[in-house]
């Protein structure tokens, strides 16, 4: 590894981004190799910049945040993804480290805690916050959903996410949107856009193709 920790900045919010960038440009053994403002850009500027670390938001337009980083992990195996967001809600934790990040802050960490997690994570090591950490074990720890097998580099079949493992699940048991969404205690938006990537990553076209694949998988039980 290079004495020096070469970082992708990924924010859609501009003043966000610059001040990353300036933040993490005074920081000892550590540059900043470039911005981008979506998933799709980032993709664009690894084939072009080497990093060793992206820093990663979640919520972006073209291509979010999880998707990227599903796709660094697969194309750029050697590149590891660290996500900042402003989010530390269970979907959005399970979700990106289901796609491969290796670690989690949110927004409130300051500049001695991700430098600290910048330097554990070329060390190789996973890093979280505190309330980030308590929020992943409790979610582990519902009795009341269905037990996901982890998803995408933890060896899910087609790249599920786990909660689209669990929203498939819940299809197979046949849950409509709204009762989906009061499961999992997220929104029904929320919901159709799981659906969506999960049918379009395993070639559902109808709920019915979703349930055959759920029982076929052993998602669900006959």
């Amino acid at each position: 590894m290079s004495d020096v920790i070469r970082v992708l900045v990924v924010d859609d919010q501009q003043i966000v981004r610059e001040g990353l960038v300036g933040l993490l440009g005074l920081l000892d053994g550590i540059e900043v190799v470039g911005a981008a403002g979506d998933g799709e850009s980032a993709l664009r500027l690894l084939e072009e910049t080497p990093a060793e670390i992206v820093l990663m938001d979640l919520r972006m337009p073209v291509m979010d945040g999880v998707e990227a980083t599903r796709r660094i992990t697969r194309q750029h195996p050697g590149v590891a993804v660290l996500v900042l967001t402003t989010y530390a809600d269970d979907d959005s934790i399970v979700s990106a480290l289901g796609a491969g990040a290796r670690g989690y802050l949110t927004k409130d960490a300051g500049r001695a805690e991700i430098a600290a997690a910048l330097r554990s994570t070329a060390a190789g090591q996973s890093t979280f916050d505190p309330a980030v950490s308590r929020l992943l074990v409790a979610a582990m720890l519902r009795p009341d959903l269905p037990r996901a097998v982890p998803g995408d580099s933890w060896s899910n079949p087609d790249g599920l996410t786990p909660r689209e493992v669990e929203v498939l699940t819940l299809i197979a048991q046949g849950m409509n949107n709204t009762k989906i969404a009061t499961a999992l205690f997220i929104g029904e938006t929320t919901v159709k856009t799981h659906i969506n990537n999960a049918f379009a990553k395993i070639g559902a076209r109808s709920r019915n193709d979703a349930m055959r694949y759920a029982y076929r998988h052993g998602f669900a039980e006959a």
